[in-house]
């Protein structure tokens, strides 16, 4: 396998010359206090030795902020960071800032604009850029400002603060805006542009000039008059404190422009819902009439966006780095999309079940199932890795394998959510961030990184969520998991302890992997699939939690990315990447461009899979764009020389999103001899291209009314495919009109006619729900209702019935499946008595004739002393077992629960699919 990853080394190829910033020393750790959060803590300062934001030469570095701003929580790893995070000790200001169309960088005198319309290709071939040239600077007469700082930010804007004590200027700037909004006092407006400027309209407070062949519109108060005398434009304010500059798509567009010049924006926000499969979100600027009453205003478009509104747009466009930008004139505009699919796991379609065991147990017995992993990063491959395991192991019955997978899986876990030991989170009351120690990849000093480090962690949370949900309450582990998620992916604009979406740009439509943006090509993100890995975890953790606000919080992300990435990384319409750059697919989007390159190899096996890791159920939406994933691989093998040799795993998953059969091929021809890449497994790649070669590639045409379903395609031949995270039954339906019913806490698949095929969860089986008066039933639609378990009087029953509650069901034929074992779920609740502990045996009479053959006793579930339903499952481990299972002929099969423990009667709970006992048989 490659070398671990080391950020930044010199495999990237950047021609600009990286910009810098610096900043006077923070305070060091204080001494550490633990902050509980649930069954877990954080720190409050992080372990000694250890360190937080700093500037390149390791001095620690405070938010760069105006009074007004203090104690606000800085939006880092955004488009404009490096004005608030001083990276370099040279560059008070800022390092170049993308906003689209327009790029800015502060200096001393105010705010250097330009608009590059033409794209370098640079480095070989392997990077092109817009890169940053002013045009012009925007600022005061006389200003010479120590600094700048960020005064207040939005959704996608920002505003930069200049004050060299006797003037003062803020601008408001931002994505697809193509006017700079200025403020100042002490001095008049001044322009100063980069060569002498050919004047093409002088309406007095009103001036069009060409700058570089790019044309600029200057707008003064009512009543002023702008001067030109070489390279330097300037306006007395007369008495107002407003002016504002726009870079016009054409000279004729001077009125349209003057029309909203006075029309200030002062904030944006992006509002978002999902229903039905079906993502919408609405992009609003909020406005302040300067002069006049007119509050609407422009904005451009990025690509991702205007492909998805049915809003009317002008015929007006912009140049930019991710392709044409569209011009609409109002204040907001809508995008919709068919909601991108997740899935907890693929169904095991066509997977012998055999062969898939010996994979697993490859992985469930290794003498190191974590690889060596120390830090966040590594170990969050790690725990991504055994999390994707843990449903595959289930499909075909091996709880024994499941539930050692989750048994790792929680006790490093908890393990990272408990503070004081040799890894823990801390929270960093400065920058108002959660860093996880031992630390990586700047994800410390840099704050680069924190959501594909963390998606993991909260990837595999949902998985032990999915099979304990008593784990993932709040009172239990869940509030740590949340706390990960406020740090990475906040939905919240009003916390006071992290900034709202710290990685996430949303207009943008992706992430950034740098905290502090402190390069000439602006931010960067490399591995965009890791970003999509946790927007796919909040998916699946919602549902497991029900938490629909995250849940729809993680469906806006992968969506919204996933478009994003399908243009500006893959190029998926061949309308992005410039002409002259020779390539189909990128490894990094900067703010400038992109780059066919990584932060640690030019290998093109790493290019091009550093794109597509991990592979999980997030990971469908990459099928939408089959032709660009074909050129993908063809590109690959082209500058490999050949087919892929070190993350052939990982390449051949991505290609089975389009041609599944062709990747299945691959695995079979080379599946013997090869490691796999550090967050994939034997299993689960075999599994993965099995089941999509079995059932065709992903088809993203078709939708489900549920985030968590996905339809697939071979031939004429559909299957829908659903997971119910919900303790109720549910019917899904698809936007072809197709239908699936899908049964609690379980997977389905289907032709969409209305039934189901038993899928993989937990549902292994038949299954049979509990009824008062002691039956077994497969039966559905009774009344809730509950069974008292007599107490255990004080003494000790475990392992031996004592006064049990029995439910049997008669006569009953089934095919014992090979490799599969009992589940059950039975909700049980001991009020609030302490020290209770319940008890199940299942036993199996397989002829009916009165002897049973198979007798399985399970540990006891201890319940606690809080009144409400808790759930007692198999995974609490097999206690005992007699016999052995064999085909069902008229059988029986009888379940026990008495009290093990305590003294007190307790509860189970009758008559819903919550309490079931799931038998191993077809």
């Amino acid at each position: 396998m490659p070398a671990p990853r080391s950020r930044p080394a010199a495999a990237l190829v950047l021609v600009s010359a990286l910009a810098a910033l610096g900043l006077g020393p923070a305070a060091g750790p204080a001494a550490a206090a633990t902050v509980p959060v649930g069954a877990g803590s954080y720190s409050d300062a992080r372990p000694a030795g250890t360190s937080g934001p700093t500037t390149s030469t390791g001095t620690p570095v405070a938010p760069k902020v105006t009074p007004a701003a203090q104690g606000k929580p800085v939006p880092t790893n955004d488009w404009w960071s490096s004005l608030a995070f001083q990276r370099y000790g040279d560059n008070p200001y800022s390092t170049p800032m993308y906003g689209h169309p327009l790029t800015y960088q502060a200096v001393a005198g105010g705010l250097e604009v330009g608009y590059p319309t033409s794209p370098a290709v640079v480095g070989d071939g392997r990077q092109y850029e817009f890169a940053h040239k002013r045009d012009l600077t925007l600022g005061l007469t006389g200003l010479n400002s120590p600094d700048t700082k960020a005064d207040a930010w939005s959704d996608w804007t920002v505003t930069p603060y200049w004050s060299d004590g006797a003037r003062t200027l803020r601008t408001t700037i931002g994505h697809g805006l193509p006017f700079v909004y200025a403020r100042g006092s002490g001095g008049d407006a001044r322009i100063t542009t980069a060569e002498p400027p050919a004047v093409f309209a002088d309406q007095g407070n009103v001036l069009g000039i060409t700058v570089a062949g790019h044309h600029y519109a200057l707008f003064a108060p009512t009543g002023t008059d702008w001067n030109v005398s070489g390279t330097t434009v300037t306006a007395g304010l007369g008495g107002k404190d407003y002016f504002s500059v726009a870079v016009l798509p054409s000279t004729d567009a001077l009125a349209t422009y003057r029309k909203y010049a006075y029309s200030f924006v002062t904030g944006s926000t992006v509002n978002w819902s999902y229903d039905a499969g079906t993502v919408r979100a609405t992009y609003t600027l909020t406005t302040e009439a300067k002069e006049g009453t007119e509050r609407g205003t422009l904005q451009a478009l990025y690509r991702h966006q205007w492909l998805h509104t049915a809003d009317p747009l002008t015929p007006y466009a912009y140049v930019s780095p991710r392709g044409t930008m569209k011009v609409r004139e109002s204040a907001s505009f809508t995008t919709s999309q068919r909601a991108a699919a997740t899935l907890p796991a693929l169904p095991g379609a066509g997977v012998d079940p055999a062969r898939l065991r010996g994979y697993l147990n490859e992985v469930a017995n290794s003498s190191d199932p974590f690889s060596g992993a120390v830090d966040t990063y590594w170990t969050g491959k790690a725990l991504g890795k055994l999390a994707q395991l843990v449903p595959l192991a289930d499909q075909i019955g091996e709880g024994a394998i499941r539930d050692r997978l989750l048994g790792l899986i929680k006790g490093r876990l908890q393990d990272w959510f408990t503070a004081g030991g040799a890894n823990e989170f801390s929270y960093d009351r400065t920058w108002k961030t959660l860093i996880g120690y031992p630390a990586s990849y700047g994800s410390d000093t840099e704050l680069n990184d924190h959501h594909f480090h963390y998606g993991y962690y909260v990837y595999a949370a949902a998985i032990v969520a999915q099979y304990d949900p008593a784990w993932a309450a709040d009172s239990a582990w869940g509030a740590m998991v949340g706390t990960l998620i406020r740090d990475a992916a906040d939905p919240s604009r009003t916390d006071s302890a992290f900034p709202f979406l710290r990685g996430f740009d949303v207009y943008a439509g992706h992430s950034w992997a740098s905290g502090h943006q402190g390069f000439a090509a602006g931010n960067n993100q490399e591995s965009s699939s890791e970003s999509t890995n946790l927007s796919a975890a909040l998916v699946l953790w919602g549902s497991a939690t029900g938490d629909t606000r995250l849940r729809d919080l993680g469906t806006y992300l992968l969506t919204t990315e996933g478009e994003a990435v399908a243009q500006y990384w893959f190029d998926a319409d061949q309308q992005v990447f410039p002409a002259a750059f020779q390539h189909d697919t990128v490894g990094m989007v900067w703010g400038s461009g992109a780059a066919y390159s990584t932060w640690w190899t030019a290998n093109p096996e790493e290019i091009h899979g550093i794109n597509a890791l991990p592979v999980t159920g997030g990971s469908l939406h990459l099928a939408g764009h089959k032709d660009a994933v074909r050129r993908n691989i063809a590109e690959m093998e082209r500058e490999n020389g050949g087919p892929a040799v070190e993350w052939r795993d990982i390449l051949w998953e991505f290609q089975s999103l389009a041609d599944p059969g062709a990747a299945k091929a691959k695995w079979d021809a080379g599946n013997a001899g090869y490691t796999p890449e550090a967050g994939e497994s034997k299993a689960h790649t075999y599994h993965w291209l099995t089941a999509l070669d079995t059932l065709g590639a992903p088809d993203a045409t078709v939708t489900g009314s549920l985030p968590t379903s996905a339809v697939f395609t071979k031939g004429t031949t559909r299957t829908y495919v659903a997971h119910n995270h919900g303790t109720t039954a549910r019917t899904v339906t698809f936007s072809d009109g197709a239908s699936l019913s899908v049964p609690a806490r379980s997977t389905a698949t289907g032709t969409g006619t209305g039934g189901s095929d038993p899928g993989p969860g937990p549902s292994t089986g038949n299954t049979f729900q509990l009824r008062t008066g002691g039956a077994l039933t497969t039966a559905t639609g009774a009344t809730a209702g509950s069974d008292t378990i007599a107490s255990a009087q004080g003494a000790n029953h475990d392992g031996t019935p004592y006064r049990p509650l029995v439910y049997e069901a008669r006569g009953v034929n089934g095919t014992l499946r090979s490799g599969a074992s009992t589940t059950f779920r039975l909700q049980v609740d001991a009020g609030t008595t302490v020290g209770l502990g319940q008890q199940a045996r299942v036993s199996y009479d397989l002829t009916g004739d009165g002897t049973f053959d198979r007798t399985e006793t399970y540990q006891y579930f201890a319940t606690d002393p809080v009144t409400g339903w808790e759930e007692y499952g198999q995974s609490r481990g097999l206690k005992s077992a007699t016999g052995a299972l064999g085909d069902l002929r008229g059988g029986t099969v009888r379940l026990e629960v008495w009290s093990a423990i305590g003294n007190g009667d307790s509860r189970l709970q009758t008559g819903t699919d919550r309490s079931v006992l799931v038998i191993p048989y077809d």
